[in-house]
This record gives structure tokens, C-alpha cells and sequence, in this order.
């Protein structure tokens, strides 16, 4: 096998040449706007609860319970990913960007079985931010509940 060997200053100008140029500012709109959109539709569902006379409490998990459904559907039919490919993070940082972050993997490995293929991997992307999330709440609970005894 014949292997040529390319210099770094050599490597650093091919890869300039071609890296297509990177659009900031479109998709930093993009994101915007479809997050916007995400969280436009949240807020219409929890009108739509308060006009049904769902409590305070139960009002704000109906547009939870909802933004999760309507983001696990639009994954299992394909959507979901054409509205990450435009929007990028705007359609990862609302819930339904989570629940994406659930479904995507079971979806994808469901061939391997339940147990092997989306057992295992339903948390893939979303558990590492799950124990993140977890674990601090935690922490931040404990420190709360050290000082709240010290100052009582």
C-alpha cells in the first residue's frame, strides 16, 4: 500500500478549501424562529387547558403531555428530523426536542429487539442528561436542606 504523506500547512488548506462556509446568522434565525414556533404552540396548549378548566396544576402537564406526544409522533414518522436539519438547536430545546432525544434511538434499534435493541438503547442520548439533571437537583436539594437547617 502506497501512502502519501501530506504536510499540516498542506492539510489546514485543503480542509479551508473544503469546509463550506459557515451561515451563522441563518441559522441562529432558523433556530429562533422554529423554537419560537415550538414554544408558541406550548403556550396555545395551555390556553386550550385553561378554556377545558383544568386546574393550575394539571393545565401545565396537559401542554407537557401533549408537546411529548406531538414530538415522539413526528419522530416515528420521519418529521422530527427535517425540522432538526433546518432548525438545528431550535427544535432540541424545547420538550419535544427530548422526547425526540427518547424516541430517535428505540426507533432506530427496535430490529435488535426489545430487550437488546430499544431496551438498551432508549436512553442513549437522553440519559446522560437525565443523571446530570438528576444527580444536581439532588445536590442542590441536599445544600438547600443543610442551610435551610442551619438558618431555622
Amino acid at each position: 500500500m502506497n501512502r502519501q504523506i501530506i504536510s499540516p500547512d498542506d492539510y489546514s488548506r485543503l480542509v479551508s478549501e473544503l469546509t463550506p462556509p459557515s451561515r451563522h446568522v441563518r441559522g441562529c434565525l432558523r433556530a429562533f424562529w422554529v423554537g419560537g414556533l415550538i414554544c408558541c404552540i406550548g403556550q396555545a396548549l395551555n390556553l386550550l387547558a385553561e378554556k377545558l378548566e383544568l386546574s393550575e396544576l394539571t393545565a401545565p402537564m396537559f401542554t407537557t403531555v401533549v408537546l411529548i406526544f406531538l414530538g415522539t409522533t413526528l419522530t416515528g414518522i420521519g418529521v422530527y428530523d427535517k425540522i432538526g436539519r433546518y432548525a438545528g438547536a431550535g427544535s432540541i430545546v424545547p420538550i419535544t426536542g427530548f422526547a425526540n432525544s427518547v424516541a430517535a434511538p428505540a426507533i432506530e434499534y427496535r430490529r435488535e429487539g426489545i430487550v437488546l435493541g430499544i431496551g438498551a438503547r432508549i436512553f442513549q442520548l437522553a440519559g446522560p442528561v437525565l443523571t446530570y439533571g438528576i444527580t444536581a437537583s439532588m445536590a442542590v436539594g441536599f445544600i438547600y436542606f443543610v442551610i435551610r437547617g442551619w438558618l431555622l
